[in-house]
């Protein structure tokens, strides 16, 4: 029974369209009907300003860390679900939210959450990658596909060395979700139309 009940909540807990109600709620805008129409903290920024979009940002990562640590709170132990499984499951959640008829968001800030609540020196090296590549190349799906390929490189070193195995399935298949997710960016960029934030 905790075993389902962690696989629900995770997934309810990666639902939760934080674009949307941070919108609804302190703007009264759907930010879907603007931007790009994604409910991700990118559009939220260029949508609804910094102050949102660091919110949205912020929640987002905390879905992914609430998600991961649910297997290991008291209630739920014995579960025999992995923290990280009960994470990628909050990134599926977060793509296909029950709560915003099941069109979310591109899986990074969600998928850093993952990180941060199992394995948070893998959090930082990735926050500062993004970071660097925004700063270099002002356009935040770069960035976030940069930190994707550096977070795969990492789990590779780090799972040989520590036979870490499942954080690197785990991380091969958010990098696959993050790619996936960014098509259209990856082709805009290729084409020189990608927008590039004005705000770093």
């Amino acid at each position: 029974m905790n075993s389902i009940l962690v696989v629900v909540l995770a997934y309810l807990i990666g639902s939760i369209p934080s674009g949307l109600w941070v919108g609804k709620v302190f703007y009264k805008t759907d930010i879907r009907q603007h931007g790009s129409g994604n409910l991700g903290a990118t559009n939220t920024f260029r949508t609804l300003g910094k102050k949102a979009g660091i919110a949205v940002t912020l929640m987002d990562i905390l879905k992914g860390t609430l998600a991961t640590i649910l297997p290991i709170l008291a209630v739920f132990q014995g579960s025999g679900i992995h923290p990280l499984v009960a994470g990628i499951i909050a990134v599926v959640g977060h793509m296909f939210p029950i709560f915003a008829d099941f069109r979310g968001g591109k899986a990074v800030a969600t998928s850093a959450g993952i990180l941060l609540g199992y394995h948070w020196p893998i959090f930082i090296l990735l926050l500062i990658a993004f970071l660097l590549c925004l700063k270099v190349y002002k356009m935040v799906s770069l960035a976030s596909m940069f930190a994707a390929v550096v977070a795969f490189i990492y789990a590779l070193i780090y799972g040989i060395l520590y036979n870490e195995y499942l954080l690197l399935i785990i991380i091969s298949i958010i990098v696959v979700f993050i790619f996936y997710r960014h098509r259209s960016n990856i082709s805009r960029i290729k084409k020189g139309t990608e927008p590039k934030v004005t705000w770093l």
